[in-house]
């Protein structure tokens, strides 16, 4: 694995970099090393303001050749998001660096974690946390997906919904405590109660009954959640009777399998 020498010795590279090239006006620090020195095992996340009039594109492919010649990394994939360009590489020793590049005009803060290294930013608003009505609705939604694949013995298919039913209540109760809700950064920090409760929801084998106890136990985990936040009360209260329906088994289903029973 890298060792944090490693990840600095990139650090100050694309540093030296961003200060030879003439497209580049600013930079930041932005993720777990903004404000604090992370850990053992954090990436390294940077990114910069291209002059407004230059393809973002063009500057952050003439970047890469420099870092798979210098370091051997790897581009795995890019991602849009606004006006900025994200791209992630993996470079030796397990090292992530995700690098972005965003137009002057546009290059700021969209949450806590940004540290200006250089240059100047624009003032913007704040990615808002998602929205727990949107998250209920999916997880609603993943939970009769998950259902359905059940009754259809596409068991690897169900457990993929109940694990993403999982993380949408997860995610609520993220909301709920005002902690992290994206990508699963608050999970570990929610009280262990609240943990504890969701433990039941995971899939221990792909049987049709094991299928449905961890179905049974992630609704209960939903509506709990649900249920404790004012906003989403009144429509949990509605969906509740439907989502008990999901458990029981069908007088239409197929028959279990002799898998279904082991």
């Amino acid at each position: 694995m890298f060792r944090v020498e490693d990840r600095n010795r990139v650090h100050n590279r694309v540093l030296e970099l961003a200060a030879s090239d003439a497209r580049v006006v600013a930079g930041a620090v932005v993720g777990s090393l903004a404000f604090h020195a992370g850990d053992r095992w954090s990436d390294l996340d940077l990114t910069f303001a291209v002059v407004d009039d230059v393809p973002v594109l063009g500057v952050l492919d003439d970047w890469t050749r420099i870092l798979s010649a210098e370091f051997d990394a790897i581009s795995l994939f890019d991602l849009a998001s606004g006006d900025s360009l994200y791209r992630v590489f993996l470079l030796p020793g397990c090292l992530q660096f995700d690098l972005s590049f965003t137009p002057t005009s546009a290059f700021g803060a969209t949450g806590p974690k940004f540290r200006l290294l250089f240059g100047s930013a624009v003032e913007k608003p704040h990615t808002a946390p998602p929205s727990p009505h949107e998250v209920f609705g999916y997880a609603v939604h993943h939970v009769l997906r998950a259902r359905f694949c059940i009754a259809r013995g596409r068991f690897w298919q169900a457990e993929y919904w109940l694990s993403d039913a999982r993380d949408c209540a997860l995610q609520l109760a993220c909301l709920r405590h005002n902690l992290p809700a994206y990508n699963g950064r608050g999970f570990d920090d929610v009280p262990a109660e609240v943990r504890d409760k969701f433990k039941e929801t995971l899939v221990r084998s792909l049987g049709r009954d094991e299928l449905l106890r961890a179905l049974r136990f992630t609704i209960a985990g939903l509506l709990s959640e649900a249920l404790h936040m004012p906003e989403l009360q009144k429509m949990a209260a509605k969906v509740e009777p439907r989502l008990r329906e999901l458990v029981i088994v069908w007088e239409d289903e197929p028959e279990a399998t002799a898998e279904d029973l082991s």
